[in-house]
């Protein structure tokens, strides 16, 4: 999440889902158990990573200005330097390395990409932005590691928000695939695997429902923004994503694909969702649940329109395709991404009371919660709403190949953020043994590598400390036995307490 700028390393596992099988015990689990095919990494994003907003000619981006608003972040925090990724890349390489992974996945930003130009298709190329991202690329191919780009992550620049509003105008559709142009071109001859944006129904809830994203757009009930409509906006926002995303692949495929060799899909946000109640209605507002957040954006590039369970609710209020339009959406993905970090409840709002919002067109007539009489669905994380439920994950997994006819996945964003404890020690945070159990559960479940903070960065010194679970994770990826409990990050543990304030605490 892009509220809390919270990691350098995270564990990702890309799955290619034509083998399904299963373990029996967490403890014995090894990289060799796993098909030949899968790919386990890292990911990160730009923004969360990079800082450096304005060096060498990048422009600002929507969240480098977003953030610099009085109360938008927690804490009034911002990416300035977040874990400053552009200086230090070398070193997180070598991170990465030494884990023993074959695939970083990371974003580009549009804005160090692209310099601003009156009029006419935004940006000039702005070279040296162009040579980081080919440093990266690079040195990971040294390494034999796989860069896995994705091209759109949250951030754009800021300018186009003042220019037309962003997503909210088709406008952006132009821009959008200049930007893909040039990525394809200066980078496709190395990079094999794109996707085009990640989570377009995420940001669509939180930046134009929730108003919590940039551009901050909502109305009440959902909160109480400068401007928005929470039941339009996010409709249009997903709208122009995914015309966006089938023009920039039309144009992969016609002109880059087949010398480049490369793959290109889309990143959707995924919970899975378990009836509240024993009933039919909520039963029903499981699968309304699942059309509503993770067919909303899938259905168009697979079957060419909306989900029905969409179209029944929303009706005339949801944007139409033209016949042109969907035949260039239908079938636009070689793969889907699925970023998942928990699974809820869902209960019917249409023939049941609910709090407000959740009784609306636009959240499907179904509230989400992760309780039920009190007791949550999975072990709690840092984030109220991401809970530990494996077979979550296995479901999302089925659902998805179930409904796109196994089209190939990849696992691109999953894992654990630790609970925030006051009064919290170094050795505390570094010994994340919940994380490994996570690890296990998870890999035992469904044979798949998870992510989420591997690695803690000291706001101060900007300091890579290992926790635990790298130690495991470095294990698990080279067979080798981590029954030693010798810590890695025991070199690296300081005697004194520290707060929260003073780390990423994830």
């Amino acid at each position: 999440m892009l509220e809390k700028l919270r990691l350098v390393l995270t564990l990702l596992c890309c799955v290619h889902f034509h083998v399904q099988s299963s373990l029996g015990f967490e403890d014995g689990i090894s990289r060799s158990q796993f098909p030949e095919g899968f790919l386990f990494g890292t990911c990160t994003s730009s923004y969360q990573i990079e800082g450096a907003p304005l060096e060498d000619g990048k422009g600002l981006s929507n969240w480098d200005v977003f953030s610099h608003i009085p109360g938008n972040i927690n804490n009034d925090e911002n990416g300035d330097i977040a874990d400053d990724h552009y200086h230090r890349y070398l070193e997180d390489i070598e991170l990465m390395s030494s884990l023993g992974i074959n695939v970083y996945r990371f974003s580009i930003s549009w804005a160090r990409i692209l310099h601003s130009v009156s009029g006419g298709i935004y940006g000039d190329i702005n070279p040296s932005g162009v040579m980081f991202y080919n440093k990266i690329i690079d040195n990971l191919l040294l390494r034999g590691i796989e860069p896995f780009v994705t091209i759109h992550h949250h951030d754009y620049p800021g300018e186009l928000e003042e220019r037309y509003g962003a997503w909210l105008s088709p406008l952006i559709q132009r821009d959008f695939v200049h930007f893909a142009e040039v990525c394809f071109k200066s980078f496709g001859d190395r990079v094999k695997y794109w996707a085009t944006i990640n989570e377009p129904n995420l940001f669509a809830d939180m930046g134009f429902i929730r108003g919590t994203y940039p551009p901050g757009h909502c109305s009440p009930p959902f909160g109480n923004c400068n401007t928005g409509n929470s039941d339009v906006e996010p409709l249009i926002a997903v709208h122009n994503m995914i015309l966006s995303h089938a023009k920039a692949v039309e144009l992969y495929r016609k002109h880059f694909q087949a010398k480049q060799g490369g793959i290109i899909g889309i990143v959707t946000h995924t919970f899975m969702y378990e009836p509240l109640r024993d009933e039919e209605c909520d039963r029903q507002a499981v699968k309304r649940a699942l059309a509503f957040v993770v067919a909303w954006s899938l259905d168009p590039l697979v079957f060419g329109e909306y989900p029905p369970e969409m179209h029944s609710i929303l009706g005339s209020q949801l944007p139409r395709f033209s016949p042109e339009e969907k035949s260039l959406i239908k079938g636009s993905i070689d793969f889907i991404g699925i970023n998942n970090y928990g699974t809820l409840y869902a209960k019917d709002c249409s023939l049941t009371a609910c709090p407000l919002g959740t009784d609306r067109p636009i959240r499907g007539f179904v509230e989400a919660t992760g309780t039920r009489d009190g007791i949550p669905i999975g072990d709690l994380t840092g984030n109220p709403r991401f809970f530990v439920v494996p077979r979550g994950l296995e479901k999302i997994v089925d659902y998805i190949k179930i409904r796109y006819h196994n089209m190939p996945m990849y696992i691109t964003e999953n894992g654990y953020s630790s609970p925030h404890k006051p009064n919290v020690t170094m050795d505390d945070l570094l010994q994340d043994f919940k994380r490994i159990d996570y690890h296990k559960a998870y890999l035992a479940a469904l044979l798949r590598a998870i992510r989420y903070g591997l690695y803690y960065v000291d706001r101060h010194t900007l300091e890579r400390i290992p926790k635990r679970s790298v130690q495991w994770f470095s294990s698990f990826l080279n067979d080798t036995s981590h029954s030693n409990k010798q810590d890695l990050s025991e070199q690296y543990v300081r005697s004194k307490d520290v707060t929260t304030a003073g780390f990423k605490v994830v």
